[in-house]
């Protein structure tokens, strides 16, 4: 765990609520997650690497309460506070030579990064990519750009497959020998039952201090109490108890 300071350089709506943060600094991020102290608020916020570099990485969150509100209002140049190093992540290796990606919402932006590290290995990429409604669909192009295939769903049938990720997957009927998923809970396991195939999923569960230590994560697995934020948040879709 590295505590850092980092400027913000993009902090911009992509979708309602939704905004992407774009921060620099020095050094690379490692981890799966970063855990983000907001000026006024004692518990930081831990969200997702979308996207990095040497020097600088991009989170996209949405705006659920008082302090990713006051995130979003927070102008370029603006100083914050990062713990980075957190969390255990995708394990791009599992993957022979076909890689199937699930996501919903957003569950969306860390299996963007996953994807480009998958295709620096050579591997092919399938991204199926879930939303409620057009216009909270985000990295659907970025996708595109980068994966072999993109299948979206929205619920209210906008774009793409009516219905849900679930629905999409019968339509394209992909080949993979290994998947991943990240997005709501009741997804994840919606996707883990209808995939037979091994895959990882990228839990996420209230968090205290995002680096094990409280314990306020925990949850139940086949191999007894784990921690989200430290032995997770990804977990092998056989270890989970759903």
């Amino acid at each position: 765990m590295i505590k850092t300071h980092y400027t913000i350089v993009e902090n911009t709506p992509i979708a309602p609520k939704t905004f992407k943060l774009v921060l620099s600094g020095e050094g690379v991020v490692e981890g799966e997650f970063v855990n983000i102290g907001i000026p006024g608020y004692y518990l930081r916020r831990p969200l997702s690497v979308c996207d990095k570099e040497e020097g600088q990485f991009t989170v996209i969150y949405k705006v659920v309460g008082e302090g990713t509100k006051v995130l979003s209002e927070m102008p370029a140049g603006a100083s914050l506070e990062v713990l980075t190093g957190l969390g255990r992540g995708f394990d791009p290796d599992a993957c022979q030579e076909e890689a199937l990606l699930v996501g919903g919402g957003l569950g969306v932006p860390p299996l963007f990064l996953l994807a480009k590290e998958l295709k620096a290995r050579g591997k092919k990429v399938t991204a199926v990519l879930g939303f409620n409604r057009a216009d909270e669909i985000i990295l659907a192009s970025e996708f595109r750009n980068l994966c072999d295939e993109v299948m979206v769903s929205t619920v209210d049938g906008s774009v793409g497959v009516k219905g849900f990720v679930t629905d999409a997957l019968k339509v394209l009927k992909p080949t993979y020998d290994y998947f991943y998923t990240c997005g709501p809970m009741v997804m994840m396991k919606a996707v883990c039952a209808a995939l037979k195939k091994r895959g990882e999923a990228s839990l996420e569960e209230r968090m205290g201090c995002g680096a094990g230590f409280c314990y306020g994560c925990s949850i139940q697995t086949k191999k007894g109490p784990r921690r989200v934020c430290k032995d997770g948040p990804v977990f092998k879709k056989e270890e989970l108890i759903w």
